[in-house]
């Protein structure tokens, strides 16, 4: 649910004479479906074999519809046994999306166009839309941004492409931001007073907000509220918009000064900047960036410009440790003429390790780099700064990684600086085979990236 991620989960149950008897069936849960309904779009049972293509209609329509997320369908053991003559029919043909209310769409196109400065900022929900949002960031002139999820919408190479640092050296002087898919968490959770969470904005530039999701309206609420399909929505206001909008140079200018002032404020940023500049050199434009938390995948939510839409695989607001390896070769086996890249910490690279042998059993060519600094960094500084330097549980022993690797027949090798990694990352990459490059980091090295992270206030200011 974190990054909207439409998946179909099949999954089994206990014999259905067991279910909700709390006898201690092996596998029992005491609801599956109500534990998994808690965290997903919705969790359903098919109890008759009859029922089967009514329910896997239902489930694909739910998880297309509206806001995308997952969906679980579970099949108890003694009705996956049976045997039915069932009708497979017609799969499902129905995606159920709102129609946008032509006088929001108006309202916002009044706003934009008295509008001096307006910024555009992404989410998972914009990713599809990038041509539809470019134009409308064409048009206004507007730097486009995002956090995580939204990466890439409009490509960090283009004029009005921008990282999340350099949109914050522009925020003060914003006086409407769009948010197209986006909780819009970056502007109101982490710039804004993050002791308090408002519905409404307190404070800042008047707000238009496109999602698919009405809900999304409530929770957080708009000057102006778009409910649509993202892409939909930009097209509606881009034609509304053509012609009324005149263009200004200097709101360009201003954009190239920002990213140029923030690239040098970001530099100190080391060890993991340089190595992400390698990355960003190496792997193609259209490669796959798996970031796990780690400080190098901390760096990159700012650090490492994404030139296209799906191409920087977030794990979203959940922040799950462990998450990235397995993603990755989830994202190979799903794009497997595109090169992509695993960027993991020691810590997080464990979690998940023994999926090496699934990339070696599938020859999933996913480059894996662990950045190995024997720590959980993140815990270790924060244990240092605020808890007396009194750690527990934040220092690792860990394996070679590189006799690790090979132990599961992975081309495995070792670098220590970034000028090390770039040939390293061609060769893995030209091989296009299941390998890991561990990179060694001395401990308490790395800056912390976190003060372009939140940046409540600009750090550099």
């Amino acid at each position: 649910m974190g990054t909207c991620t439409p998946v179909l989960c099949l999954t089994g149950q206990i014999p259905s004479a067991f279910v909700g008897s709390g006898r201690g069936h092996l596998h029992e849960l005491r609801n599956q479906s109500a534990t998994l309904a808690s965290i997903i779009k919705d969790a359903v049972r098919i109890d008759r074999p009859a029922e089967t293509q009514q329910i896997m209609n239902a489930a694909f329509r739910t998880m297309l519809s509206g806001r995308p997320g997952p969906v679980a369908v579970e099949m108890c053991w003694d009705t996956m046994a049976m045997e039915w003559a069932v009708d497979t029919g017609q799969g499902n043909d129905q995606i159920e999306q709102p129609d946008p209310d032509p006088e929001t769409i108006d309202r916002a196109a009044a706003m934009l166009t008295r509008a001096g400065n307006v910024m555009i900022m992404c989410g998972a929900g914009a990713q599809h839309a990038s041509a539809e949002v470019l134009r409308l960031a064409e048009l206004l002139q507007a730097p486009v941004t995002a956090f995580r999820s939204g990466r890439g919408v409009v490509a960090e190479d283009h004029a009005l492409g921008v990282s999340s640092v350099v949109a914050r050296e522009l925020w003060d002087k914003v006086e409407v931001l769009i948010g197209v898919g986006s909780r819009l968490e970056m502007m109101y959770m982490r710039w804004a007073d993050m002791n308090r969470y408002d519905r409404r904005p307190s404070a800042g530039p008047r707000l238009i907000r496109i999602d698919i999701d009405p809900e999304e309206m409530q929770r957080f609420q708009p000057d102006v509220g778009i409910v649509a399909d993202s892409a939909r929505a930009c097209a509606l206001l881009c034609d509304k918009l053509q012609g009324r909008i005149v263009l200004a140079p200097e709101k360009l200018a201003r954009i190239a000064t920002a990213k140029a002032k923030t690239r040098k404020i970001i530099e100190k940023v080391q060890p993991q900047l340089a190595y992400l500049d390698v990355i960003r050199e190496v792997l193609p434009r259209d490669g796959f960036f798996v970031p796990e938390l780690s400080q190098v995948g901390f760096t990159s939510y700012f650090g490492f410009p994404v030139l296209q839409a799906r191409t920087y695989v977030s794990e979203g607001y959940q922040g799950t440790l462990g998450y990235g390896f397995p993603t990755a070769l989830g994202v190979k086996v799903a794009c497997p003429d595109r090169a992509v890249v695993s960027i993991n910490g020691d810590g997080g690279f464990m979690f998940a390790m023994p999926e090496l042998a699934t990339a070696v059993a599938h020859g999933i060519g996913v480059v894996a780099l662990v950045f190995n600094n024997n720590s959980f960094a993140n815990v270790r500084r924060d244990q240092q700064r605020a808890f007396g330097g009194r750690l527990i549980g934040s220092d690792l022993v860990n394996p070679d990684f590189v006799k690790l690797g090979e132990s599961f027949g992975v081309t495995a090798r070792r670098v220590t600086t970034p000028r090390e990694l770039k040939p390293a990352l061609e060769r893995a990459l030209a091989e296009d085979k299941p390998a890991l490059i561990e990179i060694t980091v001395a401990q308490d090295t790395e800056i912390s990236p976190w003060e372009f992270i939140f940046m409540a206030d600009k750090p550099w200011s």
